[in-house]
């Protein structure tokens, strides 16, 4: 599954200055995912703009506390992590994985010197033979890329550091199915909400203030003879300012089930 939980304190974010709450609210979406109607359970979770104090409590709960957990903070124009404003530590990516993660790299993306410095964070499955992957791509604010010049930039980025082996990968991608900006992703890979042949839709994923969907910005791709199928919740998520994407990923030889946001 993959999720964007706008988790900091900011204008739009529904649980960004209760930490606490949101904490709580991320084990039920992950417990309540449908993939073709039918409830499915998580193997693999993929959040942005989430909280390093977020993932540290994660670890904790009864659900997640047998996982495998990985953070990677935004950079700020200095340099330096990234800091939630809710007192929550670094603001970032991160990965929760049922299986262990070996070989945990975090690939910093091209980023407007002035914006935030976008991430890429990456670990191996091992038990899946199965990279997992998630990043968030710059936004649409007056200090990150309104003009999506970066965004295209960092696709290509995140392409190139997925690779060609097996993996899967997810993430909020500032950008509509159509856009040329994935164009590098749509050719490598295959998107779990894309429709027949090479058409690219999906179902919305961000939420104006009234909690309706408007867009399609969050994606869940995954390499070579993959069988993917995703769902998206049909009704407003009040936790956050995205719905979350499940899927089920099926390889020739492996049955998983990924969840990303």
């Amino acid at each position: 599954m993959t999720w964007n939980v706008c988790g900091d304190s900011a204008s739009g974010c529904p649980l960004g200055s209760r930490p606490a709450d949101l904490v709580r609210a991320i084990p039920r979406q992950v417990a309540d995912v449908r993939v073709g109607g039918r409830k499915v359970t998580m193997d693999a979770v993929f959040l942005q703009d989430v909280c390093s104090g977020h993932v540290a409590a994660l670890r904790k709960t009864s659900r997640f506390k047998a996982w495998s957990w990985e953070f990677a903070a935004y950079r700020g124009s200095d340099g330096a992590a990234r800091k939630c404003a809710n007192g929550q530590g670094s603001f970032g990516v991160a990965i929760g994985s049922r299986e262990r993660l070996t070989d945990v790299r975090t690939t910093e993306l091209p980023s407007p010197s002035a914006g935030v410095r976008r991430v890429m964070l990456c670990g191996h499955a091992a038990a899946w033979h199965t990279k997992l992957c998630t990043a968030r791509l710059s936004g649409t604010g007056w200090d990150d890329d309104p003009n999506g010049q970066w965004r295209g930039k960092q696709a290509q980025k995140v392409a190139e550091a997925a690779g060609t082996g097996r993996v899967v990968f997810g993430g909020d991608l500032g950008e509509q199915p159509e856009s040329r900006n994935l164009d590098v992703l749509y050719r490598d890979y295959a998107e779990c909400d894309q429709g027949p042949g090479t058409a690219r839709t999906g179902a919305k994923t961000r939420q104006d203030a009234n909690g309706t969907a408007v867009e399609k910005t969050d994606y869940l791709f995954a390499s070579g003879p993959a069988g993917i199928s995703c769902g998206v919740p049909e009704t407003p998520v009040r936790s956050s300012d995205h719905r979350p994407v499940g899927a089920v990923v099926r390889f020739p030889d492996y049955e998983a089930v990924i969840e990303a946001r």
